[in-house]
């Protein structure tokens, strides 16, 4: 239940100030029966018409870690199997930061159903549950309950077409061949960036004790062993190309296996996240010299032997030995390089393959047309082992990130933000003192000095660890903004010690959850009740909480001046049977059985919308005073409207 509630990423809203009659209701539905060509049995079709810029999410999402998935059930409340849909859109989405599938303007849900044990008296019921977003925001997850008679069977000849084509309904799908191809350009973009980070890992990878030795080694091997220069230049590419063949391939392979979403599972999913976490923990310990990870010897001997061929095939199996033999320092790389491609498609690893493995080539290809060069590069020595720690450690700073991950999903608490910063603090600093020479590990060199440009590195780790201290109470830490868990997923509840300017040291937080509870601690304070429609992970309320309640001027008002309750439309706790009921507001049912519904009919019936944040004041009886207010960052929009609601209280 946990991960459900949290789960429900659902009400990032924007709601405009004053505006009455803002119930939405941009989805309408069509349930019916149809008769099919097998005996006893029967298909329930469930149609989902939308207006133009909304979309409803498929049953098969990636992750519990977004919105709500569309979901089926009987009469029992038991989810119902084998409910076919056509292919969804698909597409990243940077409010929840994930891929989604979706569907738009019109969509199809199809059900078979044995008539086995039904009469053909009886009424098939069940319900669903959906939610619907647009660009901006998101409505809660509604259900919807339907009793069908089994005596009302359509023709199966009337069926509709199940996947009809888009209309291109929505303005900003009206150019539809524009609109893929700016999708397109979109996508492409994203592309460049997952190359250049394998670019840079594999960069990274060429400084590693593994493969740096072996660029000297290999470039002298083909000018020596080559008759001319050109050839030697010819054999030196197909060598750098079999480099990248294999490695690419790697990417490819690896996608083919498992599939395309096994990526985005990597990204989204929490068991998957900790896995990772181990697998990177294990490989920076490797890195640091704990011990030695490699692929079994054999492969590199086979590999080795087939290589003194000579000719296409012996050049091919040279750069399957370099492969094996530095597995030790690439796999680690190349494990986080594809966690890093996390985007669930076929492009994605092979364009960090490609990025990584041509860093890796470059080298080997151009010192051997220009083997001159080589006196250029630095001798083997210390220095390598060195890179290697500094590889070593940040990769464990990394596999804090997924662990984090899996503990936001599963809401844990076991990785929140004070701890997550105080682990990156220590990293950077056991990283700068290792620069420094202050420390050394068992695989070390003796070190007389120390360099300038390895002081200047141990200078950075050192200012990014003091810069990320004050992120311990809470103050911005841009520099990795999105990189640790947000602020209210804190020990201290969201606690901002560290903030300035027009920012209090304490974080505005609601002190009660039930209406009728906060409104007899109004009653007794004589204050007035703020209430605050939110949800449990909503977006654009986290964002008015963190860059609006937080303004010295409205937590004062919030702290002292009101009596402040958050109601969450989204918390799916289940009422007590005896409170369970149905009302009816706007053309709309509510089957009230959980504490969300509650609160999302209350919202609805009495003020006229079904969106979040929304705030209105209430006087003792319950009645609005002023106007109300929903999403705009802007601190004095905010203020303008509460203290123009309490100068009427």
């Amino acid at each position: 239940m946990n991960r459900i509630l949290t789960a429900l990423l659902a009400i990032f809203c924007m709601t405009n100030m004053g505006v009455s009659a803002q119930i939405e209701d941009p989805i309408s539905w069509e349930i019916n029966l149809y008769e099919t060509a097998v005996e006893g049995q029967i298909e329930v079709i469930y149609n989902a018409s939308l207006d133009p810029c909304w979309h409803i999410y498929s049953q098969f999402l990636d992750s519990d870690d977004g919105p709500i998935a569309t979901a089926f059930y009987n009469e029992e409340n038991e989810t119902i199997e084998g409910v076919t849909e056509c292919e969804p859109y698909m597409a990243y989405d940077p409010n929840f930061m994930m891929d989604l599938k979706y569907f738009k303007e019109e969509v199809y849900w199809s059900s078979l159903v044995n008539m086995s044990d039904l009469a053909s008296t009886d009424t098939l019921k069940g319900s669903l549950l959906y939610m619907v977003c647009d660009a901006t925001k998101c409505l809660p997850p509604t259900d919807v309950y339907y009793a069908l008679p089994l005596s009302e069977l359509n023709p199966a000849a009337s069926r509709p077409d199940l996947c009809p084509p888009s209309k291109h309904l929505c303005e900003e799908d009206a150019h539809g061949e524009e609109n893929d191809q700016e999708e397109d350009d979109q996508d492409e973009g994203g592309l460049i960036w997952i190359f250049l980070m394998g670019f840079g890992l594999g960069f990274a990878a060429l400084l590693t004790p593994c493969v740096f030795p072996m660029i000297p080694m290999t470039v002298s091997f083909f000018t020596k062993t080559s008759k001319t220069r050109s050839q030697g230049i010819k054999n030196a590419l197909l060598y750098g190309f079999f480099i990248i063949f294999i490695y690419t391939g790697l990417g490819l392979a690896l996608t083919a296996v498992f599939g395309v979403d096994i990526m985005n599972v990597i990204s989204t999913d929490p068991y998957f996240n900790v896995g990772l976490f181990i697998l990177l923990l294990i490989f920076g310990m490797s890195f640091l010299g704990a011990f030695e990870i490699q692929l079994p010897q054999s492969w590199a001997n086979k590999a080795d032997a087939a290589s003194d061929r000579g000719g296409i095939i012996g050049i091919f199996f040279m750069a399957a030995t370099l492969a094996i033999v530095s597995f030790s320092c690439t796999g680690p790389l190349i494990g986080g390089a594809l966690a890093g491609a996390a985007t669930g498609s076929f492009a994605a690893p092979t364009a960090v393959m490609l990025g990584f493995s041509i860093a890796l080539s470059i080298p080997f290809m151009l010192f051997s047309a220009f083997p001159g060069w080589l006196n250029s590069l630095p001798s083997s020595g210390g220095w390598l082992n060195t890179v290697k720690v500094v590889l070593g450690l940040l990769e464990i700073g990394f596999a804090f990130k997924f662990l984090s991950n899996a503990d936001l999903v599963l809401q844990l608490g076991l990785l929140q933000r004070e701890l997550f910063i105080a682990i990156w603090i220590a990293i950077s600093l056991v990283t700068a003192i290792y620069l420094f020479g202050w420390i050394t590990l068992p695989h070390d060199s003796k070190t007389e000095r120390i360099g300038v440009f390895r002081f200047g590195i141990g200078m950075l780790f050192f200012t990014l660890g003091i810069y990320l201290v004050p992120g311990m109470w809470g103050a911005p830490v841009n520099l990795i903004s999105g990189f640790p868990p947000p602020l209210f997923y804190s020990e201290s509840g969201g606690s901002t010690g560290g903030a300035s300017g027009d920012h209090d040291n304490e974080y505005v937080e609601a002190h009660y959850r039930d209406y009728d509870e906060a409104m007899a601690v109004a009653i007794a304070q004589n204050k007035p009740l703020l209430l605050d429609f939110t949800g449990w992970a909503c977006v654009n309320c986290r964002k008015m909480e963190e860059q609006v309640w937080t303004d010295k001027r409205v937590s004062k008002i919030l702290n002292e001046d009101v009596i402040l309750v958050s109601l969450y439309v989204d918390d799916r706790t289940k009422l007590p049977e005896e409170e369970w009921r149905m009302e009816e507001y706007g053309g709309k049912e509510f089957h009230i059985r959980t504490i969300g519904k509650k609160w999302s009919y209350l919202q609805a019936s009495q003020f006229d919308r079904n969106a979040q944040p929304f705030y209105v004041l209430l006087d003792h009886n319950g009645t609005q005073i002023g106007g109300s207010a929903g999403y705009d960052p802007n601190p004095d929009a905010f203020l303008e409207y509460i203290n123009d609601a309490l100068a009427k209280f």
